[in-house]
């Protein structure tokens, strides 16, 4: 639920909410370009207090992913007044001689705090594009084409079991947009996560018990940032405690562990697509609670406008976490998809996302991780959009599923 403004008497940015004065060609908070705004779209938000839910407890707190929620703008197409920074042209190295040139105008500097001096337009941040190849996992996370900054974060690391054997790890995780700096939580969750992981698998701890203790870990370190005074930036936000979703995966000595609470999501699609694909993760979401409960059928729950409100999340407002973890042991080859709602939004069932996943992705999971952010911005890009793809390989004596 987007949160509720009284009138004003002043016109609104729509790109963050700030007020206007009458004449602004520009928002000198964000940037926008109102010449050409366009109408504003509703980002993935936070429900404190959600509708009933037909014969079953209301959640303590949802989240919805949809076209029709506000806060979110949809970027210029390229050539408008201000066109998506990342498809801008480069700019002639004459008119980059006095420093960084603006990527929509392609004519101002742009000054120390990241605006043209010329247009006003904000610069792209680092954040809004990432990507990451360690040999045997790789990730890419994108802004999308809705959203005015990267929520989802994520860390992917390789490091060595005490036998001497190698152990991948991919975390993803998607901040709650409603919820105060959910690209901070999002951050912490993904980076706290990882480390523990680094540190408790070498020691020996067995993955999926190390997975359960990265989630808290990810969780307390969540919870933190709520206790930081004065360092609330985004005032168009509801002001509760910042929030994200996390999904993990380690492939280690075989082991195929994958860890959750959100509902971003881990795929299994095997090297040989004659094999059927599989979900390994189940959403905690208000979808998923009715079908669980026998209230609704799997299409009758997704086909409902409160299908993608979240039931858990890491955060300080969250009322009890529980981490989910799972353990499988593949009998073949394939790839192991890690991705936010951003993706599987356009691939949901475990059949269309093995459809999107190119043929070559096992062998180049940089590349398929790639393809697969450009399905989700092909589609419409209206989220976030972050995958980890991590190939499983199955030594001679690997057998059976567990």
């Amino acid at each position: 639920m987007s949160q509720n403004h009284q009138e004003t008497a002043l016109p609104r940015c729509p790109g963050c909410e700030e007020p206007l004065e009458q004449g602004d060609l520009f928002c000198g908070a964000c940037g926008y370009d109102l010449s050409a705004a366009p109408a504003p779209d509703r980002p993935t938000v936070a429900l404190v207090t959600p509708g009933p839910a037909p014969a079953a407890p209301a959640p303590s707190g949802v989240r919805h992913d949809g076209p029709e929620a506000a806060d979110d703008f949809e970027l210029a197409a390229p050539g408008a007044a201000a066109p998506d920074p990342r498809t801008a042209q480069e700019p002639a190295p004459a008119a980059a001689a006095g420093g960084k040139v603006c990527v929509a105008c392609r004519a101002g500097r742009v000054d120390g705090d990241g605006y043209c001096e010329n247009c006003g337009h904000a610069q792209p941040r680092e954040r809004d594009h990432m990507e990451q190849e360690l040999g045997a996992v790789a990730a890419v996370s994108d802004r999308g084409l809705r959203h005015h900054r990267n929520e989802d974060s994520f860390a992917v690391s390789t490091t060595a079991l005490p036998d001497g054997s190698a152990a991948v790890v991919a975390i993803v995780c998607d901040g709650v947009s409603s919820a105060s700096r959910p690209d901070e939580a999002s951050a912490a969750a993904a980076s706290t996560a990882n480390e523990c992981l680094l540190e408790s698998l070498p020691r020996g701890t067995h993955p999926q018990q190390a997975m359960h203790e990265a989630i808290v870990a990810a969780s307390e370190s969540v919870n933190q940032l709520a206790q930081q005074p004065g360092q609330e930036r985004d005032q168009h936000r509801h002001q509760n405690a910042p929030a994200c979703t996390l999904v993990g995966a380690v492939v280690a000595n075989g082991l195929l562990v994958v860890g959750w609470i959100g509902d971003s999501r881990v795929y299994w699609v095997p090297e040989d697509r004659s094999a059927a694909p599989a979900r390994l993760t189940e959403d905690d979401s208000w979808a998923a609670q009715m079908v669980a409960t026998g209230l609704m059928n799997e299409a009758e729950a997704y086909a409902d406008e409160r299908a993608h409100a979240i039931t858990g999340w890491l955060g300080a407002d969250a009322y009890e976490l529980e981490p989910h973890t799972a353990s499988f042991k593949p009998d073949r080859p394939g790839l192991v998809v890690v991705c936010t709602d951003g993706l599987w939004n356009y691939a949901e069932s475990a059949a269309e996302m093995a459809a999107a996943v190119p043929e070559d992705a096992y062998r180049r999971p940089l590349h398929g991780a790639q393809v697969l952010v450009g399905h989700a911005l092909d589609g419409g890009g209206h989220d976030n959009v972050t995958v980890a793809l991590l190939p499983f390989a199955v030594s001679p004596q690997g057998a059976g599923s567990a």
